[in-house]
Parts: structure tokens; C-alpha cells; sequence
């Protein structure tokens, strides 16, 4: 069984990259051994211009790629910190990026946390401006960040008529309830916060759908399966044997999960494969659309948290 679950990874289709010179993405959460970094190595060595952030220490990341690249494609790669669990981090980094005058063809989503895989938490743990942290960081920094970018994405796509918005979810989607987002009545679990906020993102995939695919704009999110990264890492910090057990097992694990770049396959086949090959607002996995429960899709719950995105952001700036 196990050397035929190897085979099947070893085996997992590449997406055909096309040659990418002229084209703009940026890459969040893209820190080394994530499917970030991974996704950001394969854009550049397809001739890309990528900026990508992570939290701190962007020019250590940069030169790592670097390192892996030949010299040719060094000039491409631009670092910014970003930490999305603070507005102002987001708001900052979007002058910034402005500031270099940059243009902006793909925005991939890829940045998030699952803090807490022994489920240990009795009760949410929250960022400094009070919402849980999982949802702080996974949707409301995500989404904020894409609205802020949304125009450039818009000018982007009235020259080339192809700008688009990634967002990596999960299939943990399905832990998360459209009933919650206004009213949650679950005892807190931090696998179904997770999966809300995930949840989130699918419908925000949906929404800039609804209100940009005319002009040019495409979404589209995706479940990239199981890959070994450092989430289980961070996830599993300080759960002492636990955590032993984890690392003395990692090359067992690194044989039957997928790598960081197989990984990455799907997001960037929705970042880069022909548009006639993709479908606006829809979710993916192994570089296929997957249907979506219909109770998950709900227009109204979509519309209703991009109302509030807005209002949020405004909200804040104007304090």
C-alpha cells in the first residue's frame, strides 16, 4: 500500500507552465518549505516578475531564491513583509507595492495558519485588534488585502483582458457554516474556526466573480491536498511528544504526502492555464473543477460578507 501511495505522488501530473515574461504575481505567505515558496520558484523560473511577502525577514526569503535560481531571473523577484493579522501591515504594504509602481496580473492567496492541530484551545485565541486568529489572518487580512488590490488587478485586466485572484482554501471548507458567520452558536473548535475561515474565501472567491469577471477580473480557489509543509509544524509547536513523534516521523510522512511543489500544482494551473481551461468563481483540486455543496454556495452569505469587508475597511481607516 505504501509504495503504491509513493508511486501515485511520484507519479502527480506538473502543470505546463507557459513562458511568463510580462507577467506580474504576487505571492503571499511564501516563507521556505511552503507551498508559497514553491509556487513562486516555478513563476520566476518561467520567466515571471513575483513579489512575496511573508511576515518578517523578506530579503532572507529573496535570497534564497536566489540562490536557486540562475542570475538571469534575480532582477524579478521583489520582498515585502507583510504580517495580515494587522491593518496596518496590509495597508503599508499596499503603498509599498504601489510605491515601486509594479504592475499586478495575478494575486495568489496563498498566506494562512492552523495554529492549533491538538485542538487544545478551549476558547479562541485573538489578534491584537480582537477577532479570532484564524479568521483574522486567513480571511479578513486575506480578503482586505484583495480589495485593497483589486484596482490594479483592474487596470491590469483592461490592458490584457486577464488579471485574476487565487485563493488557497482547503476542503476543510466543510467545517465551516454559512449559519455561523452571523451568528455562531458551535462551542469553539479551532478545526471548524479553520474551516469558517476557509469557508470565507469561497465565497469571496465567488463574489469578485460576481462584480469583476466582466471586466476582466477572474477568481478562483482551490484545495492543493495533502502536502508536506511547515503548517503542521507551526501548528504542532509546544505539544511535546506529540511534536517528537511528528519530526521523528517526517520521512515517512514526506514519502506518502505531496511536496511543496507538487503541491502548488493547482494554484498555479488557476494563476496560469488558458482562460477557455478555467471557470470564474469556482473551486479546484488536483488542477480540476470540484463542485461545492450547494448549501455552501449562497449567494446572499457571499454578498453579505463583502458588504461587510467594505464596511469594515472603512470603518477602520476612518478611526
Amino acid at each position: 500500500m505504501l509504495k503504491n501511495r509513493w508511486r501515485l505522488i511520484r507519479r502527480a501530473k506538473m502543470a505546463e507552465l507557459p513562458d511568463l515574461q510580462g507577467r506580474h504575481f504576487l505571492v503571499t505567505g511564501c516563507a521556505q518549505g511552503s507551498l508559497g515558496y514553491a509556487t513562486a520558484l516555478q513563476l520566476l523560473t518561467h520567466g515571471a516578475v513575483v513579489a512575496i511577502t511573508v511576515r518578517c525577514n523578506c530579503n532572507a526569503i529573496a535570497d534564497a531564491l536566489r540562490q536557486q535560481l540562475p542570475a538571469c531571473f534575480h532582477k524579478n523577484i521583489y520582498a515585502f513583509n507583510l504580517d495580515l493579522s494587522q491593518y496596518a501591515s496590509v495597508e503599508t504594504f499596499v503603498g509599498g507595492y504601489k510605491a515601486t509602481g509594479l504592475a499586478l496580473d495575478v494575486l495568489i492567496n496563498n498566506a494562512g495558519i492552523h495554529l492549533d492541530l491538538m485542538s487544545k484551545w478551549a476558547s479562541p485565541q485573538r489578534s491584537a485588534d480582537g477577532f479570532e486568529i484564524q479568521w483574522r489572518v486567513n480571511y479578513l487580512g486575506t480578503a482586505h488585502l484583495t480589495w485593497r488590490l483589486l484596482p490594479l488587478l483592474q487596470v491590469s485586466a483592461a490592458q490584457s483582458g486577464d488579471s485574476r485572484v487565487v485563493s488557497v482554501v482547503s476542503q476543510l471548507y466543510k467545517r465551516g457554516l454559512n449559519s455561523e458567520f452571523e451568528n455562531p452558536q458551535r462551542p469553539y473548535n479551532s478545526w471548524n474556526a479553520y474551516g469558517q475561515s476557509k469557508l470565507a474565501l469561497v465565497h469571496l472567491t465567488d463574489s469578485i466573480d460576481q462584480h469583476y469577471a466582466e471586466c476582466g477580473v477572474t477568481s478562483y480557489c482551490l484545495h492543493p491536498g495533502a502536502v508536506y509543509t511547515n503548517v503542521a509544524g507551526k501548528g504542532l509547536a509546544n505539544s511535546g511528544v506529540v511534536e517528537l513523534v511528528r519530526n521523528a516521523m517526517a520521512p515517512l510522512e514526506k514519502l506518502l504526502l505531496k511536496s511543496p511543489a507538487q503541491g502548488a500544482q493547482t494554484q498555479l494551473f488557476c494563476a496560469t492555464a488558458p482562460k477557455e481551461r478555467l471557470v470564474s468563481g469556482k473551486y479546484y483540486c488536483d488542477r480540476r473543477q470540484v463542485p461545492i455543496s450547494p448549501q455552501m454556495r449562497d449567494s446572499l452569505v457571499a454578498e453579505q460578507l463583502w458588504f461587510n469587508l467594505q464596511r469594515w475597511v472603512e470603518e477602520y481607516t476612518a478611526a
